[in-house]
């Protein structure tokens, strides 16, 4: 008998960015025409404008959602840990990423050495995320102390993919 073993596990998102959780929502992030799919690669080139992401729900549920990068500047060192590339609260249920207020605004990857791993998280919000604030920083942010610091629980869905640096082509000109 086959056994399934979470690929949220297997990528060490649970873990290193959030704790164990029961799905509660579901997510779909897509850059353009290519599906996020858990551990899937993106290059850099293809994820420069935010994805569009769409979430299920009723649109009385608010929503927000954080993307962070926990292997920053490189997986073997990440003293960055977690490099915070997007924070956009509000979101109506069943609608789009679009759809909420931006707090942080995009930063498409950017990883200087090794693969990284970029995290979408999503919460539901118990109350309208009025009072979420800029972050800092984007080095050394914590998803999980976010969350406890705004009241938002375990996360309701989660996703990633992997990106590393695009070699230059040298043949250009």
């Amino acid at each position: 008998m086959a056994s399934h073993v979470d690929p949220l596990v297997v990528g060490r998102v649970i873990g290193e960015v959030v704790d164990m959780f029961v799905p509660a929502a579901s997510m779909s992030v897509n850059y353009g025409s290519k599906h996020v799919n858990n551990g899937c690669d993106v290059k850099p080139s293809m994820a420069v404008d935010p994805p569009t992401v769409q979430i299920s729900g009723r649109r009385s549920d608010l929503y927000t959602l954080v993307m962070t990068d926990p292997d920053a500047p490189s997986p073997s060192d990440p003293t960055m840990r977690e490099w915070v590339h997007w924070i956009v609260v509000n979101i109506p249920g069943g609608t789009t990423v679009a759809q909420g207020r931006e707090v942080l605004p995009y930063m498409g990857p950017r990883p200087p050495v090794g693969i990284h791993r970029y995290v979408f998280v999503l919460f539901q919000q118990k109350v309208p995320g009025n009072a979420i604030a800029h972050p800092m920083g984007r080095p050394n942010f914590n998803t999980r102390a976010f969350a406890a610091q705004h009241g938002l629980g375990l996360p309701v869905a989660t996703t990633y993919f992997n990106s590393q640096k695009e070699t230059a082509n040298k043949n250009r000109k």
